[in-house]
């Protein structure tokens, strides 16, 4: 069930709107419950009009009361109306009226056992919802205290809808982005754009942030992107306090800007909250030894295993610099798959927020990475990009799991459907690269101590792995790392260790990628890989966790733009 409450200043309008039968699905309106059972039902009486005049003014009762007095406050109109969802059976009207009173008990109009109350009535014209009206002036002239109303409906309805058996609304914990409204959806619709001036703002900034090092940076980059007018505040001191945006042609009726704060597109996105997080971004020292894509994918592979052992405002951090690399991957990746993971990153977005206060330098070397990625030219084959989409989708399945255990069930949403995105993109960057390396298969002989390795390395899973199509893929990739001085049976104990193998339905897939990175990395000494031998000798308990699980996982894995190139100029 869902509410939606309003106000107003008349309420002769409000009892005429929910008695028209000429609004399109208006069909029999009639009460269902009222603030003393006795209230007169225009849609049962004889004198449809007189009765309707006599419920208005038995609403209005204490309302002009109060204003005799001075005391009515000017909106004294309180309007909640409940939906149920569309696969929810009829509910009686007994019921409903059940439902309109736990809801006027819960927010503060009618307290249970308050003999002054505010005065209510609660009208069906409709199969699947009610609308309550009600007069927030109480029978001792005091105005009603209904503050946070949505919230206190809103438990309510989650309680009712447990207890009537009835679909259980995924419920958000105040730390969404706010919607678009219907005029704003509107508006879009008649300028023929797919997103509003809000959606489209909102992405532009958060990739602005994504790409920057610096609030200047950030700044500067919103001031050349195409089509976005930027309103910097300052300080007396010179100090940038604040921004406000607007889309140009996005105007009001006198053809004003329409602007927007960073808070009101996203509770994240003011100045202050992206100050926090430019600060914790790590700056890039001398050279770099590291290609920045095996940087974030690096990166990208621990957040899994840093969300089940940190405490949560770490794990928050770790999501919300990881929603950063998804918020640049459409300016990096081909146009082929730029729009799946733009709808990715969009979706991920909302799983990046939750009441858990992020401390934001716990992810600083993924945010590094991410910058260092946007500064890169774009890669030239889907290697690269296929190697972070293979450790991104474990990372949103990881993360589904960590706000399903804290019960966050609109990121858990935000996150399957990012998954279900990033999945099409893998699989269509994946083709050409592992393609390619096939090509490149081994002779035979090397090829068969490769398998022999395999079956030493991982025993569990050497058959399927031996009889994956991309075995191929595996066999190049290995071939190539011990031509460049790497061990190439090391290199597979650590393919397998950092990652689980139970649940994959293409092992080789994912060994092939974990040995490109590694293999990427300057060949050990002699000296070292001594020492590393040594080492393998121990004994060595098997690194597994429950939330490794990737691209090439069942969905047994899973639990119950705008943009801003690196030109500052937007494609």
């Amino acid at each position: 069930m869902i509410a939606k409450i309003t106000g107003g200043k008349e309420t002769a309008n409000l009892i005429r709107y929910l008695y028209n039968t000429r609004k399109k699905g208006h069909t029999d309106p009639h009460l269902v419950a009222s603030w003393d059972g006795f209230a007169p039902d225009p849609g049962r009486a004889d004198d449809f009009d007189a009765a309707k005049r006599r419920l208005v003014a038995d609403l209005d009762l204490h309302v002009k009361q109060a204003e005799r007095l001075g005391r009515a406050p000017e909106q004294h109109v309180w309007h909640c109306s409940v939906r149920a969802a569309k696969t929810d059976r009829h509910l009686s009207d007994e019921e409903w009226g059940d439902v309109a009173r736990r809801v006027v008990t819960a927010t503060g109009i009618a307290p249970d056992g308050d003999p002054d109350g505010c005065r209510w009535v609660a009208v069906r014209h409709a199969p699947d919802h009610i609308h309550i009206a009600a007069t927030k002036v109480r029978a001792d002239l005091r105005t009603a205290r209904h503050w946070n109303d949505y919230l206190t409906a809103d438990r309510e309805l989650a309680a009712i809808e447990k207890e009537y058996g009835l679909f259980q609304v995924i419920r958000g914990d105040r730390t969404a982005a706010k919607r678009p409204t219907r005029a704003e959806q509107e508006k879009a619709k008649r300028a023929g754009q797919a997103r509003t001036a809000r959606e489209h703002l909102r992405t532009t900034i958060r990739t602005a942030v994504a790409a920057a090092t610096s609030t200047e940076e950030f700044i500067r980059l919103l001031e050349h992107t195409d089509g976005i007018l930027v309103d910097v505040k300052h300080f007396p001191s010179g100090d940038v306090r604040g921004y406000t945006v607007a889309l140009q042609g996005d105007v009001n009726g006198k053809q004003e800007p329409i602007w927007y704060s960073g808070s009101e597109l996203a509770p994240d996105l003011s100045l202050p909250k992206i100050r926090k997080r430019l600060d914790a971004t790590e700056p890039q020292r001398g050279p770099r030894r590291v290609h920045p894509w095996h940087q974030a994918t690096a990166a990208a592979e621990r957040i899994p295993r840093r969300l089940e052992e940190a405490d949560g405002s770490a794990a928050q951090a770790h999501l919300a610099a990881f929603g950063e690399a998804l918020d640049v991957l459409p300016l990096l990746a081909p146009q082929a798959v730029g729009l799946q993971l733009q709808q990715a990153a969009q979706a991920f977005e909302r799983a990046t927020r939750s009441r858990v206060q992020a401390e934001h330098q716990h992810a600083r070397a993924m945010r590094g990475a991410v910058r260092a990625m946007v500064r890169e030219p774009a890669p030239k084959d889907g290697a690269l990009l296929a190697m972070f989409l293979d450790a991104a989708i474990l990372v949103v399945i990881a993360a589904a799991r960590w706000h399903q255990r804290r019960h966050h069930d609109q990121q858990v949403a935000a996150a399957h459907q990012a998954l279900v995105h990033l999945q099409a993109a893998y699989e269509q960057t994946a083709v050409a690269p592992l393609t390619v390396l096939a090509q490149r298969r081994p002779p035979q002989q090397m090829v068969e101590r490769h398998i022999v390795l395999i079956r030493q390395t991982v025993p569990d899973h050497a058959e399927q792995v031996l009889e994956d199509s991309n075995f191929d893929a595996l066999a190049a990739v290995l071939a190539h790392a011990e031509k460049a001085g790497h061990d190439p049976k090391q290199l597979l104990q650590q393919a397998a260790d950092q990652r689980a193998l139970d649940d994959a339905r293409r092992p080789a897939r994912v060994l092939t990628w974990r040995v490109e990175r590694l293999a990427a990395r300057p060949a050990p000494s002699a000296q070292a890989r001594a020492a590393q031998s040594r080492s393998t000798a121990l004994p060595r308990t098997p690194v597994s966790s429950p939330t490794s699980r990737g691209t090439e996982y069942g969905s047994a894995a899973l639990p119950t733009f705008g943009a801003v190139p690196r030109s500052g100029r937007r494609r």
